[in-house]
């Protein structure tokens, strides 16, 4: 098993992309903190790690607050001792016209996808610089890596992502820790479920339709399911990854 003895603490874990890291790297071996804003959620993703002889844990979270994030992570050493791999993957969107883009929906946007995962970063890392060792995946987007209309609080909160993934991997390559960055594209979770009438109304499209739309795009010619981007996080999370760091990896099926 690629991650046996190792704890991992990963964020909006009680469903979609989250869920399936949490799920993988359990049966990878590895002890899993799962923390979300919804509590119920986190704890079935919990119980299920549970269920199937794993060690889980289950902590409610709102990373946007940095008292909630350092309760967060003393819960998680607490109980299992150390956190060796930090996923930041809970995130929020909007499809919107900028116009429409308000001071509180850019707002929200900002503190939960940006400043959760500063928070989360700023409250692990020196657990894991008393280790001298550590993994950090976070999660970025293919939005972090090109703007697209009706997207500017979530483009700017994802190209954030992968600057600070960069700046941090600098800084603390000389301790043991790697940083690096997911970039999916549509993944159809329960967060994009309820994003699909918004995408919709910036074609002028069906629901239907416009899903048919964003699949042409694809030249896999699938969406991604959770477990596509599971997989490479398991990769960024064990020993294979050894050497790399600072990368803002695509998972997009070509597109």
């Amino acid at each position: 098993m690629k991650l046996q003895n190792k704890t991992a603490l990963i964020t909006g874990a009680g469903q979609g992309i989250g869920r399936a890291i949490a799920l993988l790297f359990a049966r990878e071996g590895a002890a899993v903190a799962v923390a979300d804003i919804d509590l119920a959620g986190a704890g079935k993703v919990a119980g299920e790690i549970i269920a199937a002889r794993g060690k889980a844990l289950a902590v409610k979270c709102d990373i946007g607050r940095q008292e909630e994030v350092e309760r967060m992570v003393k819960e998680a050493m607490a109980q299992f001792g150390s956190i060796d791999i930090l996923v930041n993957n809970a995130g929020i969107s909007r499809i919107l016209p900028f116009l429409e883009t308000t001071e509180k929906i850019w707002d929200e946007t900002l503190d939960v996808n940006l400043k959760g995962t500063f928070l989360s970063c700023k409250a692990v890392i020196p657990h894991m610089l008393k280790q001298k060792s550590g993994k950090i995946i976070n999660m970025s987007s293919q939005s972090g890596k090109r703007g697209s209309t009706w997207y500017a609080a979530y483009c700017s909160s994802k190209f954030g992502i992968i600057g600070l993934t960069q700046s941090l991997a600098l800084e603390f390559a000389p301790e043991g820790i790697n940083v690096n960055a997911l970039c999916p594209n549509v993944v159809f979770t329960p967060l994009w479920e309820k994003q699909l009438d918004q995408y919709a109304r910036k074609y002028n499209l069906t629901p239907e339709k416009a899903r048919e739309f964003m699949l042409s795009k694809i030249p896999m010619g699938r969406f991604a399911v959770p477990e596509d981007v599971a997989n490479v996080a398991l990769f960024l999370a064990s020993d294979e990854s050894g050497y790399m760091t600072g990368q803002s990896i695509e998972v997009t099926g070509g597109q």
